[in-house]
């Protein structure tokens, strides 16, 4: 372990990781005595392998029983720095990657960021942009703004809503978004659907978004901003979130963005992204790398760090896994309003498979739905019951 924790000090890193560096040695030394305990073989020689290495030896490989109580937060603290050194250095690869490289690294890290399931994501908005926030049902609004309930059912929504950006603390967002849906429209009308989108576009945006909130005691803030942006153009907008803003900004060489930094946002995070060599290079040669291009400057969202674990914390995956309900249950599933069980009932029925005997029995399902019950599970019991 003593050989792992000096060994960049023989690598040649720049500024920015050696103060990383110097800050991780820091942590350890709270935590010298239980990291030496831990057996060490593998010795990466670069910084970013090795800001790995630690994390594996400190997290899975530790002794939990004999650590103090006390030290359990300094042990969580050297993990959370860890975890930003690696999305910081992944990211920080963006700035000189050509596109092959970027696209390999999305399809070799597909499995840990669940891509399939993020595309997913992508691709049902994508079916929602041209619709006014004003008219969609309050689960695709859920959707489109990133923030997770237990309404929202995964046999339609076989997605995580919050990933590239959750915005589900931005209780003062959602609050004025479902009183004022159409300011919000107002604001995003401002965002071209196709075409270049010029900075006046978003500036005008920003206008419309912040008069949005006038009049209220919420504060309009730019992370939750970002997220539509980002919904509704995708190959333009890059969303942020506070939990991630310091790899972010690290990785860009741009000083760290406050919640009110709306005109940075556009010049420091967009326009660099925009000027970066992948961006510009990007083109579809696969299948995958067609889907990359439609939404590309969500792209920086996979250098994030993830591990085996991240996939199986997506909320979809944690509501497939949720206990079937049953009678005796106490807890009740949440109800829908009726427009939005007739539109997700609409949606099932309109599959290819469903025979025309299930479809009549619409009403009884939507019923059933608004009680809650999933679409899925519902005609799946017509279909058990009327064959």
């Amino acid at each position: 372990m003593k050989k792992l924790l000096i060994s960049p000090s023989k690598m040649a890193l720049g500024e920015q990781e050696s103060q990383i560096y110097q800050n991780i040695l820091k942590q350890s030394s709270e935590l010298s005595l239980n990291l030496m305990a831990v057996k060490v073989e593998n010795h990466p020689e670069d910084f970013l392998g090795w800001c790995y290495e630690l994390l594996s030896a400190s997290r899975d490989r530790i002794n939990y029983d004999l650590l103090e109580t006390s030290q359990l937060p300094l042990l969580k603290k050297l993990h959370d720095q860890l975890i930003t050194a690696i999305s910081f250095l992944q990211l920080k690869t963006l700035r000189v990657a050509p596109w092959p490289v970027v696209s390999m690294f999305v399809e070799q890290h597909k499995e840990l960021v669940a891509l399939d399931e993020q595309l997913r994501l992508t691709a049902y908005i994508s079916g929602l942009r041209e619709k006014p926030l004003k008219d969609m049902i309050p689960e695709d609004l859920l959707a489109f703004s990133g923030k997770h309930m237990a309404s929202l059912d995964p046999s339609t929504y076989n997605f995580d809503v919050e990933w590239f950006a959750s915005t589900k603390s931005a209780k003062g967002f959602h609050q004025m978004l479902a009183d004022l849906p159409g300011a919000f429209d107002d604001a995003l009308s401002n965002i071209p659907l196709e075409g270049d989108v010029a900075q006046s576009n978003y500036q005008q945006f920003v206008i419309a978004y912040l008069s949005a909130f006038n009049g209220s005691d919420e504060k309009p803030t730019l992370a939750p901003a970002t997220r539509l942006l980002a919904m509704r153009r995708p190959d333009v907008f890059t969303p942020i979130s506070n939990s991630r803003l310091d790899a972010l900004c690290s990785a860009l060489g741009i000083t760290k963005l406050n919640n009110r930094d709306f005109e940075r946002y556009w010049q420091d995070v967009v326009q660099s992204i925009h000027a970066m060599s992948w961006f510009k290079m990007a083109n579809a040669g696969n299948e995958l790398e067609t889907q990359l291009v439609d939404i590309k400057a969500l792209i920086p969202c996979f250098f994030y760090y993830a591990d085996t674990n991240t996939a199986d914390n997506s909320n979809y995956i944690k509501l497939l896994n949720k206990p079937t309900r049953s009678t005796s249950s106490s807890s009740k599933a949440p109800r829908r309003g009726k427009e939005s069980a007739e539109i997700l009932v609409d949606r099932a029925l309109a599959a290819d498979d469903i025979p025309e005997h299930i479809r009549a029995k619409r009403d009884s399902i939507i019923s059933e739905v608004q009680k809650g019950r999933g679409v899925n599970e519902t005609i799946t019991l017509m279909r058990t019951i009327f064959g």
